[in-house]
Parts: C-alpha cells; sequence; structure tokens
C-alpha cells in the first residue's frame, strides 16, 4: 500500500480521484491484497489482488480510448465503524465526460457496499459489492433508479 487512509472517508475521497485521474496505482492502494469483490460488471466475482488490477487497467485503458473523463460521487453514504472495521453502504454515481469539451455523456448510478479493516494503521477494504436493482419484465439491470 503506498497511501495512508487514517480515515475511513479517506477511502471514497482517494477512490474518486484516482478514477478521475485515470490512476491505477492509486487506486488499488485502496485495497487489502486478501480482498474479495462481488462486481456487476463482467467477472461475477474477483478473489486475488491480479484479477483486480487486470480490471483495473482494462477499465482506465477503455475510458483513456475512448477520451472519456470519469467523474464520480458517493450519496447515501452510511458508515459503521469501529477501532479495526468498517462498513460502508452508498449510491455511487459515474458520470462520464467528454475529456475535451467536458459534454456530459453519460451516467449511471450504482449500489456499493464496501467492508474495509485496519492494515498497518490505514484503512484498507478488503470486500467489495456492486450491484444494480433489476427490472423484472425485462431482466435488464437499472442504471439510473436515483
Amino acid at each position: 500500500m503506498t497511501e495512508a487512509f487514517f480515515k475511513v472517508q479517506d477511502v471514497l475521497e482517494n477512490y474518486k480521484t484516482a478514477v478521475y485521474e485515470k490512476n491505477v496505482e492509486k487506486f488499488l492502494s485502496m485495497y487489502a491484497p486478501d480482498m474479495h469483490i462481488y462486481d456487476c460488471w463482467g467477472n461475477w466475482e474477483i478473489k486475488d489482488f491480479s484479477s483486480w488490477k487486470e480490471n483495473v487497467i482494462q477499465w482506465f485503458n477503455g475510458l483513456s480510448e475512448d477520451g472519456v473523463l470519469l467523474k464520480v460521487d458517493f450519496t447515501d453514504v452510511v458508515v459503521e465503524e469501529n477501532s479495526d472495521l468498517a462498513l460502508i453502504h452508498c449510491a455511487v454515481t459515474f458520470a462520464a465526460h467528454q475529456d475535451q469539451s467536458g459534454e456530459n455523456l453519460r451516467q449511471m448510478t450504482n449500489r456499493f457496499t464496501y467492508g474495509l479493516k485496519k492494515v498497518n494503521e490505514s484503512w484498507a477494504i478488503t470486500h467489495e459489492h456492486s450491484s444494480l436493482p433489476i427490472n423484472m419484465e425485462t431482466g435488464k439491470g437499472i442504471f439510473n433508479l436515483k
């Protein structure tokens, strides 16, 4: 881990900044080596750091190829924490903007739950679960319920 996150909120701020900057190492610095992720894109479940790193690289490279800056906003954030463990649940909106013009291209909102633990006095994500509600008539995800 290269960054130190002394407050749980620091992790969320780092998430926003790392995604906007498309900085893979900064993004990965939030995750514990033994993290476990349930993702709603492509890979159902990721249990090893190298696979997660490959996903993040592909995600950020895709954004770069498309000339997109991605702004992240956390809403309805609830944090429960004690001295060594924390739980966060929230809504996360990803808004894609054209890199050159700043034009808002698209956005979507997911539900996220994070489990964090203290690793060397710094908060680290050990569990992440992202999800979308499903339209029962079409079987498709609802991307902008909020």
